[in-house]
């Protein structure tokens, strides 16, 4: 239990520096971010989180029942909606929800809004325990040494030596593979995705 106390500490501490280095890669990338509320170009199609994600994910459900029990209740039903759609396709565990191999995941659900998408709306009902990915998601990030990631609706006219300029890398201090070790230990591990983890318990 104190273990699982001190992985949420670290999992605030993470989101708070990802905060910080994201707000820098916008400040650097100005107009050419094209990411604005009621966006849903991200939210589109399942995608592999990691159980650091899926804690978190599953939190936020808990938090919103007690604020608005009837959104989380939508939130929960557009979740077993997706399970049920996807399950005779997933390439995984479908009695776990752990996800064995993404590039498997069926392309017939690349255009199928995430549970946490308020269709109404089109904001995030799960905004503040959303997955890395999606915090990390539309300002240009390094992948890798050589590789740059950015949302394809942003930088619009932009070089690729300008957009080189705006890139952040996520978390130079590797904190999430520090936690998700210590999750491991725990006896949480591999992949899911976001549907999965809010119908599990």
């Amino acid at each position: 239990m104190q273990q699982l106390v001190q992985i949420q500490s670290g999992d605030r501490d993470l989101l708070s520096a990802i905060a910080n280095t994201m707000a820098a890669a916008i400040r650097r990338s100005g107009e050419w971010i094209a990411c604005r509320p009621g966006c849903t170009q991200c939210c589109l199609g399942p995608f592999a989180i990691t159980q650091l994600d899926a804690m978190r994910l599953r939190e936020g459900l808990s938090a919103l029942g007690v604020t608005d029990p009837a959104r989380a209740q939508a939130v929960r039903a557009r979740a077993e909606t997706c399970v049920a759609a996807i399950a005779p396709l997933y390439p995984g565990d479908t009695a776990t929800g752990e996800l064995q191999d993404e590039e498997a995941l069926p392309p017939s659900m690349d255009d199928v809004p995430c549970p946490a998408l308020d269709p109404e709306t089109g904001y995030c009902d799960l905004y503040d325990a959303r997955p890395i990915t999606c915090r990390a998601f539309g300002p240009v990030t390094r992948t890798g040494e050589e590789r740059l990631a950015a949302c394809e609706l942003c930088y619009v006219g932009a070089t690729d030596e300008e957009i080189a300029q705006c890139a952040v890398e996520v978390d130079p201090e590797g904190l999430e593979g520090k936690l998700l070790a210590a999750l491991d230990e725990e006896g949480l591990s591999g992949m899911t995705i976001v549907a999965w983890a809010l119908v599990s318990r």
